[in-house]
């Protein structure tokens, strides 16, 4: 029986994923200011973690949740010196 609900739980967790990528990845496209697709590509690195995570899950290894923490620390590295950039960079145009 257990098996039954673990299956059903994956499917409903990718399937909120996908949604959650498709609604990040539209604002990522659309988003108005850079401040916003900042955030949706923070937001995408965060989904492709929980993807990884639900696959090591489903295969029942959990060297998969090293690359999951890896993704992290160079997401938000990656957005630190991003933002780090934009603040610099808008302190010269004033």
């Amino acid at each position: 029986m257990t098996d039954g609900v673990l299956e059903i739980a994956v499917l409903i967790g990718v399937i909120c994923m996908l949604l959650a990528l498709l609604l990040a990845f539209i604002r990522l496209v659309k988003g108005p200011s850079m401040y916003d697709r900042i955030a949706a590509m923070d937001l995408i690195a965060s989904i492709t973690m929980g993807f990884i995570l639900i696959y090591s899950i489903v295969i029942n290894k959990s060297v998969y949740i090293d690359i999951a923490i890896i993704i992290s620390l160079i997401s938000f590295i990656s957005t630190v010196a991003i933002s780090t950039y934009l603040r610099l960079n808008n302190k010269k145009d004033e």
